[in-house]
């Protein structure tokens, strides 16, 4: 029963999902409203949003493969986690501060510098702490929380910028203090659990041997994520979409709000649901189909009713993937190896993050928003051929 997997699911495996939680509430206030001040506020063009939205991303996964390798090497995960974290909070300040385009692109650079170091040992750590039988629910639940966050964030922005008359800055300054809370509770709330000692220890920086002791099934994995990611460009996107359908800009980040509060209410379940036999890829295919039938609606759908259903199914598609995708990573990783794993599987996922971004951008300036979302269903169908071709070569059989 659901509730009595919950319960058995770790205190450390909650305090992290908190954590999550605490900081999406921050970066989500700010980034449901970045694109539209990029936009409106300082005369940035959507091909702009997309470069900064793509380097940003880029940025942290590239940040994710050297933390995750010397999280390896130390042997432990929560310092460079906290450290990740507490980077981001004290970073968040620059966005009220910044007054021009630069400034902004410098304070997502280094906010997602934190992020970078923080995820792959945070993930690590989460793996760690997770019971093998119980791995996808717990990696569904800290997503569900993170979700929560990414909701309970523009919901917040929404209110403020009512409350404020459209005060950007003073929405960005209150997204500081979930930042600092969050911080508090992953330096005095998560303990990292004892593990054995390895009998080769990791190398650092990341080495060929390290990559060469990972299995096929994650290279598999980490290859099915990447094309996957090149169909899914920045949601930065949607709330354009929104905005081009006449959406009042005080009530943008409704957008997020409503493509979160659906992420949040599938991760958890479809973590669970992948717990069962076959039940990864299962989950993945579904995922994919959803996305397809996303950017139809969005491509082909015309006003805010068509906007709201192709953006509650993008946030399905986020639940039925994102959680199962980490699962995998953790599957098929060697123990001693999962930051190092976690740091490829990113680092390769914000590569291609950053193309389909500026890509998406390059197309919505010069076809429009239906050739953008048009051109991500086609990615998707071919992601979606590819992992139904790598099901038949059985990567749920290299779970381990």
């Amino acid at each position: 029963m659901p509730g009595a997997v919950l319960r058995r699911i770790p205190s450390g495996v909650w305090a992290l999902g908190f954590v999550s939680l605490l900081m999406d509430v921050s970066s989500e206030m700010i980034h449901a409203l970045l694109p539209i001040y990029l936009v409106a506020g300082l005369g940035a063009s959507a091909a702009t949003v997309g470069v900064i939205e793509g380097v940003a991303e880029a940025t942290a996964a590239i940040t994710k493969i050297f933390s995750g390798a010397l999280s390896d090497w130390l042997g432990r995960r929560k310092l460079l986690a906290a450290f990740g974290y507490g980077l981001a909070a004290f970073t968040k300040p620059a966005f009220p501060l910044a007054n021009s385009v630069g400034w902004l692109i410098a304070a997502r650079f280094v906010d997602r510098v934190g992020k970078g170091i923080r995820g792959a040992p945070r993930d690590a750590l989460l793996a760690d702490l997770a019971p093998p039988d119980l791995r996808g629910a717990s990696f569904g639940l800290r997503q569900s929380l993170d979700t929560v966050g990414a909701f309970l964030g523009p919901l917040a922005a929404i209110g403020l910028m009512l409350a404020t008359s459209d005060n950007y800055r003073a929405v960005f300054w209150v997204a500081v203090i979930p930042a600092m809370l969050s911080f508090a509770l992953i330096s005095f709330g998560v303990s990292e659990p004892d593990r054995p000692r390895p009998a080769r220890k990791a190398r650092f920086p990341l080495h060929r041997d390290e990559m060469a002791r990972l299995p096929l099934a994650f290279w598999l994995v980490t290859a099915a994520s990447a094309v996957f990611t090149l169909a899914r460009f920045s949601e930065a996107f949607l709330l354009l979409k929104a905005q081009a359908s006449g959406l009042p800009v005080a009530l943008a980040p409704a957008v997020l709000v409503l493509m979160n509060v659906v992420y949040a209410l599938a991760a958890y379940p479809a973590g669970a649901l992948s717990d069962g036999p076959g039940g990864r890829d299962r989950v993945l295919i579904a995922g994919f189909a959803v996305l397809i039938m996303a950017d139809l609606v969005l491509a082909l759908g015309s006003g805010l009713p068509a906007v709201a259903l192709g953006v509650a199914l993008w946030g399905l598609h986020m639940g039925l993937t994102q959680g199962v995708l980490t699962t995998l990573v953790a599957d098929v990783a060697p123990a001693e190896l999962r930051g190092t794993a976690f740091g490829l599987f990113n680092l390769i996922s914000g590569v291609a993050l950053f193309l389909a971004s500026f890509a998406a951008g390059t197309m919505w300036d010069r076809f429009g928003p239906s050739a953008t979302f048009l051109g991500g269903a086609a990615f998707t169908t071919v992601a979606l051929a590819g992992l139904l071709a790598l099901r038949r070569g059985g990567i749920a059989a290299h779970r381990g």
